[in-house]
């Protein structure tokens, strides 16, 4: 993998290949004056599912639109070990005037693959996610749990090596967000690609992630990495296992003493 930086002048020898993005003492200011985060220090490593929690307005997405590459650092640095990421927003930001299969080549035309690997690509990425029937079908005749369907086979077109999700299923109903859930882990217990997943819910990320990042109010610190060893690919009923039930109580816990 092709080593490079998101800010200029930044010293990535610190990069090992187990970790594919380092944040490195970051703090971010905007032009209000509006301090988000300060001193942020994480290493995402090769194959993690990290989710990361905080109360609202504490820097979660600024911090993950930082690690894309979408924002810069005011302090401190961001490294990446790959150029391979894929990047899902809070809104499936699917084109009205496309169908499932255009939306879901757009990465794929972006990076000028040839049209037989396009559609494979995307072919592939449709059956994965559940939406195999619906090719043709234009965003507008979708139900919210289609519509980040598709916008996560869009992502998946890539095969990215590294992919980002901000709260992706915050707008969705109950029962879809947690059939989102199991269908998230399990793309990710079979293509392995390495995760960062900004997330509002407790159980949510306690039932995607095998690291936890709980961060205070603004300006955003890290004050916990938790780790979660529940082997992927995860059954629904593990929300009713006690050690479950503890990891959720434990982070909302710490959440609590970080506002």
């Amino acid at each position: 993998m092709k080593l490079y930086d998101t800010v200029n002048d930044v010293d990535a020898r610190h990069l090992t290949k187990d970790v594919v993005a380092s944040v490195s003492g970051v703090t971010k200011r905007f032009d209000s004056g509006t301090r988000a985060l300060d001193r942020v220090d994480l290493d995402v490593r090769t194959g993690d599912f990290v989710a990361v929690v905080g109360p609202s307005g504490c820097g979660k997405s600024t911090l993950l639109r930082m690690v894309a590459g979408l924002e810069k650092p005011t302090d401190g640095s961001v490294a990446l070990a790959t150029e391979s990421v894929g990047f899902i927003f809070q809104e499936p930001t699917l084109l009205a005037w496309r169908s499932v299969r255009g939306n879901v080549e757009v990465c794929a035309e972006i990076a000028r693959l040839p049209r037989g690997e396009r559609r494979r690509r995307a072919q592939a990425a449709i059956d994965a996610v559940g939406l195999t029937g619906f090719e043709s079908q234009l965003p507008r005749m979708l139900s919210g749990g289609m519509k980040m369907r598709a916008s996560l086979a869009r992502a998946l077109t890539s095969e990215p090596e590294l992919l980002l999700l901000d709260e992706p299923f915050g707008a969705l109903d109950e029962m879809t967000r947690l059939d989102m859930q199991s269908e998230l882990q399990r793309l990710y217990a079979e293509r392995r690609f390495t995760a960062m997943f900004i997330t509002h819910s407790v159980s949510e990320a306690v039932f995607l992630a095998n690291r936890v990042i709980v961060m205070s109010a603004r300006p955003g610190r890290i004050v916990a990495d938790i780790a979660i060893d529940f082997a992927h690919p995860r059954h629904p009923d593990l929300r009713y296992d006690r050690r479950f039930t503890d990891h959720v109580a434990e982070i909302s816990e710490t959440l609590r003493g970080a506002r």
